[in-house]
């Protein structure tokens, strides 16, 4: 009963596709794959070069070379958030990332949340969404109880557009909530204060557990300008809030530094005396292991257009360790794959779409199903999965290419709208951390169902193949248009100029949502965390997954002898024998 039963579930890639095919195939992903790396590369640029040695002059560091100092030699960081505010202006200005990098950060073995600001953009203003960034990488810190890290240089909001981010209920102030949250949760916070931090920026590192000042910040409500114009007072913004002050009156802060340098030690040294990481703890004997397929296999397998069908199931053997699966209720529900994986040596639960004709087995109107659709078996097997892995306490991951629900006469009285709720209902109270990855299509209620962004993942990953919308463009066209179609969905008019019209018509609304569901148009309105290659999906899951095992005693987490899962084959296998 122990005993996990993970078998291989993978084969050769040439098994599964021809040179040919896989080469068209991955070229397809490369070209999107290099337009995301340019898109970074223009995010991490900030405001420029120009701006970069302003920072320089003043002896200080840029929050991505702070980063780069903070993390642990040989790590890399995860950013989140990279593409909030994406494509919008400001007038005459964009405000790359919202001006603050959120990324996750290995420092001394132990995985922390980073929120530092971009002190080459508006020194490190906020903007609109900025408040609403913070926040969820405060909630994903929450979550998972990872130390949370404020590298604090920050000159407030960013004014003309004050408006939009100051009030409402995920407005500015929503922030100080969230530290207090975290405070209240025990999670560890520490702040450096490397600069300005004006207003509701002075406020953000006041809760943390230690607050580090180097010689050249300060944190005030209001700047020296705002004191003259308010009092007449001839002062500076050191004067006011600068270390001598903070550290040695107020006690708004510990201690001071000399520089940039020396604070980033110091966070690091405070990293050091938290209790380490539960992970090894969880592993035991296994270790963390690689995979069995070449890392670049999996953006050859999975066809940037979203009408051409792949095995899911290989794409599992391509992120779990070793292609290594135990897959339950695998009679049922066909449609979408439920199992248990090691990622670096963890256990987590995944759930996949498959694509393509499935036979379901059983009586006439089972067989012949279409992949990426939800069926009444298939809700049912993802509630009961869900729930047992709750029970278990192990992280989920929840691989999306869905195209919906099934829908007529027949899925209405099998009574797919209850079903879909019960499983809802398991998202909305699940205990155990959640991550979901939009792999290509994630439409209708099908997102909801498969843990989308609404139903609070940790965190939501996206490909660039993603598609986020209610429905595809050309279906959203038809249902627009019904009234003008005739059965065949064909223009029924004989009116040359009206069926220009609709044509038209249709046109304009299916071009609409093809641009909406742009990855980059979800990530810019954070309607998705993170944009990621396919590359680069491993270690994401590993990295999510290992931050599920690094805090111990505040989740529950079943050792394999009393897993529900066991339970759950059981029955399954029973009802399975003659």
């Amino acid at each position: 009963m122990a005993h996990v039963p993970l078998v291989p579930i993978g084969v050769d890639r040439n098994r599964l596709l021809d040179d040919r095919t896989f080469e068209e195939q991955r070229s397809a992903l490369a070209v999107r794959e290099d337009a995301l790396s340019k898109r970074r590369a223009e995010v991490y640029d900030g405001w420029g070069p120009r701006y970069r040695e302003r920072v320089h002059q003043k002896g200080k560091r840029t929050a991505r070379e702070r980063i780069e100092m903070l993390q642990d030699p040989g790590s890399q960081p995860y950013e989140v958030g990279t593409f909030v505010n994406h494509g919008v202006q400001f007038g005459d200005l964009t405000s790359p990332a919202a001006g603050v990098v959120t990324a996750f950060v290995r420092v001394h073995g132990r995985w922390c949340m980073v929120i530092a600001n971009d002190n080459t953009v508006a020194s490190g203003a906020w903007w609109p969404q900025t408040p609403e960034k913070i926040q969820r990488a405060q909630s994903m810190a929450l979550r998972l109880r990872v130390p949370a890290i404020y590298l604090v240089d920050c000159s407030g909001l960013y004014l003309p557009e004050q408006a939009r981010s100051f009030g409402g209920r995920t407005g500015a102030g929503h922030i100080f909530l969230m530290n207090s949250r975290l405070s209240d949760a025990g999670v560890p916070q520490l702040a450096g204060v490397f600069g300005d931090c004006i207003a509701g920026g002075g406020y953000m590192p006041i809760i943390s557990d230690r607050v580090y000042m180097t010689e050249q910040a300060y944190m005030v409500i209001a700047g020296a300008a705002l004191v003259k114009g308010a009092k007449g007072q001839r002062v500076t913004s050191l004067d006011i809030g600068g270390p001598e002050v903070h550290v040695h009156q107020s006690g708004c802060a510990d201690a001071r530094v000399p520089n940039d340098q020396m604070l980033i030690a110091s966070l690091r040294n405070e990293i050091s005396r938290l209790p380490s990481s539960a992970a090894a703890y969880y592993r035991g004997d296994q270790g963390a292991t690689g995979t069995a397929f070449p890392r670049g296999e999996l953006g050859g397998l999975v066809p940037a257009d979203h009408r051409l069908p792949y095995d899911a199931d290989q794409v599992v053997a391509r992120l779990c360790d070793q292609g290594l699966l135990w897959e339950l209720l695998s009679e049922m529900g066909r449609e979408v794959l439920c199992g248990v994986g090691r990622f670096a040596g963890l256990h987590a639960g995944v759930v996949i779409n498959r694509q393509g004709l499935l036979d379901d087995g059983g009586d006439q109107e089972r067989q012949a199903r279409v992949g990426g659709i939800l069926y009444r078996d298939g809700i049912a097997k993802l509630s009961a999965f869900s729930r047992a892995c709750a029970d278990d306490g192990l992280p989920m991951i929840w691989l999306q290419d869905v195209s919906g629900f099934d829908i007529g006469a027949a899925a209405e009285a099998q009574g797919l709208l209850g079903y879909g709720s019960n499983l809802i209902y398991g998202h909305s109270n699940h205990a155990a951390p959640v991550f979901t990855v939009l792999l290509r299509k994630a439409s209708g209620a099908g997102y909801y169902a498969m843990a989308g962004l609404p139903y609070d993942p940790v965190i939501q990953l996206s490909t660039t193949l993603s598609r986020l919308s209610v429905m595809e463009g050309r279906t959203l066209a038809i249902a627009a248009y019904h009234s003008k179609l005739n059965d065949a969905f064909e223009i029924a008019s004989s009116d040359p100029k009206e069926r220009a019209q609709v044509a038209q018509g249709m046109r304009q609304v299916e071009e609409q949502i093809e641009s909406d569901m742009n990855p980059f148009r979800a990530a810019s309105q954070m309607d998705t965390d993170e944009i990621v290659r396919f590359d680069e999906l491993r270690d994401w899951l590993c990295l999510l997954v290992e931050m599920s095992y690094q805090s111990c005693g505040y989740r529950r987490v079943k050792n394999p002898r009393i897993w529900s899962l066991h339970d759950l084959a059981a029955i399954d296998l029973a009802g399975r024998l003659p």
